[in-house]
């Protein structure tokens, strides 16, 4: 019966769906329903499934502004598909990850009166009017953290949890699930309780799914990890050899994937952002120092640091003149290599949507735990036979 266990998504601030690849790739998955309000992130989900081969959502693409499904014909709309899904799957979830400046230290920080934050507030207001069987919410570090942020995230799992909810949470961070990048995100996790009485689940009497392996999946633990002797910084020379130190974890590097992702015969090696100001700056920053805000220059035989591109975000090739390529960042992603985006996109929505992704394998790891979990709960209860004497 595991193997046949069928679980419905609907998926939320879906951009370029590395979230969503990560559970279509995990078997027992299969994605209903996909919004994404910027049109051109919306695109590119669109033609990397079919470049992949994977089939269109039976519910759709929707760009609408996801506010819209509180009330009136939209809600009726989600909600209606929302309990239709639950008629022909085991389980019915939703996942997201609302855009994160508003909580990120070193973005907007105006928290849950932000226009971005906002729209947590909102995500959050769907799950409990529409009751999925559980929800996967994805957000940066800075949101469970911050105290002021931190007020908000407990009000919403005080919500929650009155609204029928037992959660758990973690901050993951993606190199652990094998991803090449030192990425940590908050994940908070809900399952309807209604639902877990239904499938006969221990249920304890916190409101916390104390039962929940969040290391099911782990690949590496962080302090395997920090224990190797990483290199530091080495003097730029344009594409020239390195060797790589004995004792790392190659896999872990970002030579490896870009090797692993053939970057330089990928369809998108050549988008890339042109310097403005000629190539010096590109000339004098050694291999391996990234501990600037901007100008970060990756090692190739070290993981690299969290891949976002934004807020003047710029990251330089270990061994060439120049910024990243987008075939390389979505390499450092740990997406698979025959996820291309289109070529007609704007160098901007290129990087913002893959610096905005989870990583894939990231992604498949949270998809992964979540199904060993549903597995662990959804056994067969036993059928007990009346006696004569009852």
């Amino acid at each position: 019966m595991n193997n046949q266990v069928r679980v419905g998504l609907f998926s939320f601030f879906s951009g370029a769906g590395f979230l969503d690849l990560g559970f279509e790739k995990t078997s027992g998955y299969e994605v209903l329903f996909v919004n994404e309000y910027h049109k051109p992130f919306l695109e590119i989900y669109k033609s990397s499934r079919q470049s992949l081969k994977h089939s269109r959502p039976q519910m759709g693409y929707n760009d609408d502004d996801i506010c819209s499904f509180l009330k009136g014909k939209k809600a009726n709309f989600l909600n209606e598909n929302t309990q239709d899904a639950k008629r022909v799957y085991d389980f019915v979830g939703y996942i997201g990850g609302p855009p994160c400046p508003d909580f990120s230290v070193g973005g907007k920080n105006k928290g849950s009166t932000g226009e971005n934050g906002k729209l947590s507030r909102v995500y959050f207001d769907l799950i409990i009017n529409n009751q999925p069987d559980f929800f996967l919410f994805e957000n940066v570090k800075g949101l469970y953290r911050t105290k002021k942020h931190r007020e908000f995230f407990e009000e919403m799992k005080l919500n929650l949890i009155t609204g029928g909810y037992k959660l758990t949470e973690k901050v993951i961070n993606a190199i652990e699930f094998g991803a090449p990048q030192d990425r940590e995100r908050i994940i908070l996790i809900g399952f309807r309780e209604e639902k877990l009485q239904e499938v006969g689940a221990e249920l304890g009497e916190t409101p916390f799914l104390n039962d929940f392996d969040w290391n099911s999946r782990i690949k590496y633990s962080a302090e395997e990890i920090i224990k190797k002797p990483w290199p530091t910084q080495d003097a730029f020379k344009e594409n020239e050899s390195l060797m790589a130190p004995p004792g790392i974890i190659k896999k872990l590097t970002v030579e490896h994937w870009f090797r692993k992702n053939d970057v330089d015969n990928h369809p998108n090696a050549q988008h890339y952002f042109q310097p403005r100001a000629g190539l010096p700056k590109f000339q004098i920053i050694d291999e391996g120092d990234d501990l600037k805000k901007s100008y970060k220059r990756l090692h190739r035989w070290r993981y690299s640091p969290t891949a976002a591109y934004g807020n003047n975000e710029v990251h330089l090739h270990p061994y060439k003149a120049r910024r990243l390529s987008a075939a390389e960042a979505l390499a450092l992603q740990s997406l698979p290599k025959e996820f291309v985006i289109p070529p007609d996109m704007t160098l901007s929505n290129m990087f913002k949507t893959i610096g905005n992704g989870v990583p894939f394998l990231a992604a498949k790891g949270l998809a992964g735990t979540i199904f060993d979990y549903i597995k662990k709960i959804n056994q067969p209860q036993p059928i007990y036979e009346k006696t004569i004497s009852e």
